[in-house]
């Protein structure tokens, strides 16, 4: 029967194909003897017995398009399939014999309705379901993502496989694995639905724990053992040994500086590691990665000796000075005081930089501590063996003022050797306030050596010593008694006033010898007045000549007296009342306070 062809199928039930009816008679004696077409009806009525919907039927392809393939199941009409219901149609062929579903025998167009993925589930239904109940593990094959999860082929069904079923810990490329073949477990079915869901993770967890059983029962000191990368922390890595977790510590990474643990490991590497310790119950491993190797600091002095030459990074700066890195585990450093010979230098940093590749030379080994004492000016003579022998002490040179301080002024004497001119050696006689009145940065200067220091490295120097000691000759011509007949204000304080006696010669006029009634000298006189003057004190061992103008008018006509008074009036109290104006006071409130109207007393 399954000779005779569509249309004649439908000759023989007396329709053609448009439905309409046909004589059986003319149809009869032009192609068949006599009653053979009864005979051809009761043997294709006979072929449809049992065909009914929900079963499942073998039928043949007849064609394959781009869209759909073409089965005959001996029935009226042929049935169409989506070829989306092959997994790998291009495996199939014409002629090929295969199972299909018959959902329905005659839609409304009188088509009848074949479904392949629902005859492969049906096959394979008592299959699965019975590794369902009896929990057994199955195999499939990942096919393909899906919103959730993956579809994984099993047993040539669709099964879902959830993506949190799919590992222990989360998958960071999920394409990598389609293709792939694992062993499952079925955890839910639903026959009406087609609804299969498989785990992997269940059988991860159960290979999991038998093998935590096993570590446990194994697991001893020293053990190097393989595990994988589970989590990083800023403290540490935690390692997977097969089913129990062990912490790998910053420190027990790397010999070596480690700033974070992701520059050592990363999640998911594979390595070995040694047990350090665990707890009572195991709970708690520690492991070491860097005890795999020897540590860094054996033989350290054979490595390194004092006084040879290193090179390495430098990987910290602190306020006293540089870490440089020799190798992984071995780091030495660099003091502040060991940077320069001659330069004063006020943080590492204005020196060197992190990842800065510098040589230095050994200077120290401390094995026992661990610690290794760097240098930078070793490189380099130290320009102080030989000043001693370049600046005896009264020799007379030449420098450059480099910098100036309150208490003196820094003249470079050669490149690296500086020496100090104190405030207190510039000169014999005049009252110094500040090294600035004398000398100002760039000055070239000469200069006597007064003393050398070489364990301190400070050179004394001095100006005044260029000339002789004038107070000897001063006491003759400055002597008790001495009249000088002009002396020029040089400087106003509160409780007098200071005088230029000549060139380099200062002398002090008392509030009480200015022979006024008067506590405010800056009332009488301005920086630049004349005024007479009496020597009525000179110390010589304290370097000082006391003046009086009342003692030099004491014998002279009043009209003298009057005269100068005149020249030099009390102002009124009014012209130096002070400006006030708005300060912060301690407690931070605003308070008016006076401007000064005359220098800090001496």
């Amino acid at each position: 029967m399954s000779d005779v062809k569509v249309d004649d199928k439908l000759s023989l039930m007396g329709v053609d194909a448009t439905g309409a009816e046909i004589d059986l008679s003319d149809f009869e004696e032009s192609f068949y003897r006599p009653g053979q077409i009864d005979e051809i009806l009761k043997d294709y009525d006979k072929s449809l017995e049992g065909i009914e919907e929900g079963q499942v039927v073998s039928g043949k392809i007849l064609r394959i398009t781009d869209k759909e393939v073409i089965v005959d199941v001996n029935f009226k009409s042929e049935g169409i399939i989506p070829i989306s219901e092959f997994k790998n149609v291009h495996e199939f062929k014409p002629g090929d014999e295969i199972s299909v579903f018959l959902e329905q025998v005659e839609d409304s167009e009188g088509q009848i309705i074949l479904s392949k993925s629902r005859a492969d589930f049906l096959k394979v239904w008592d299959r699965i379901y019975k590794s369902y109940e009896d929990q057994e593990t199955v195999e499939g094959r990942l096919l393909r993502r899906i919103k959730g999860g993956v579809v994984v082929d099993l047993f040539g069904v669709d099964a879902f496989l959830p993506g949190s079923q799919i590992d222990l810990r989360q998958i960071p490329d999920m394409d990598a694995i389609i293709g792939q073949s694992f062993r499952f477990r079925v955890i839910k079915v639903n026959k009406a639905r087609r609804n299969i869901v498989v785990s992997r993770r269940v059988i991860l967890e159960e290979d999991r724990s038998a093998m935590r059983d096993k570590i446990l029962t194994e697991l001893d000191k020293n053990q190097i053992r393989e595990g994988t990368v589970k989590n990083i922390t800023d403290f540490g890595a935690f390692i997977d040994l097969g089913g129990v977790d062990g912490l790998l510590h910053i420190t027990d990474m790397s010999w070596g500086r480690v700033n974070h643990p992701s520059e050592i490991v990363a999640i998911g590497d594979k390595l070995k590691v040694k047990v350090l310790d665990f707890n009572e119950n195991k709970e708690r491993i520690s492991l070491g990665l860097k005890q795999l190797s020897e540590h860094p600091w054996k033989g350290i002095e054979e490595k390194y000796p004092e006084g040879s030459r290193v090179r390495g990074k430098i990987v910290s700066i602190t306020d006293y000075g540089a870490f440089m890195e020799l190798e992984k585990g071995i780091e030495g450093l660099i003091h502040i005081s060991e940077m320069s010979w001659t330069q004063h230098i006020k943080h590492p940093s204005k020196i060197v930089g992190i990842g800065d590749i510098v040589e230095a030379v050994v200077l120290k080994i401390d094995k026992e501590s661990q610690k290794i004492s760097l240098g930078f000016k070793q490189l380099e003579p130290d320009p102080w063996e030989r000043v001693p022998n370049e600046f005896p002490i009264n020799t007379i040179v030449k420098g450059k003022v480099r910098n100036i301080a309150a208490f003196g002024a820094f003249v470079e004497l050669k490149e690296g050797v500086d020496g100090l001119i104190h405030i207190s050696d510039m000169s014999w006689t005049k009252k110094i306030n500040h090294p600035g009145e004398m000398l100002k940065k760039g000055d070239t200067v000469e200069v006597k050596v007064l003393d050398v220091d070489q364990e301190k490295r400070r050179i004394s120097l001095g100006i005044k010593q260029l000339s002789d000691d004038p107070w000897a000759e001063l006491a003759t011509a400055f002597s008790v008694g001495t009249e000088v007949a002009e002396c020029e204000v040089a400087r106003i304080l509160d409780r007098g006033v200071v005088v230029n006696l000549s060139a380099d010669v200062e002398g002090f006029i008392p509030l009480n010898q200015l022979g006024q009634d008067c506590n405010q000298p800056a009332r009488i006189y301005k920086v630049g007045d004349k005024t007479p003057g009496k020597v009525i004190e000179f110390d010589l061992e304290g370097r000082k000549i006391v003046l009086s103008i009342s003692e030099y008018f004491k014998d002279k006509p009043e009209t003298q007296w009057f005269e100068y008074l005149a020249q030099y009036p009390i102002k009124a109290a009014v012209e130096q009342k002070p400006k006030a104006k708005s300060k912060k006071a301690e407690d931070g409130s605003d308070a008016p306070v006076a401007e000064e109207t005359a220098p800090a007393a001496e």
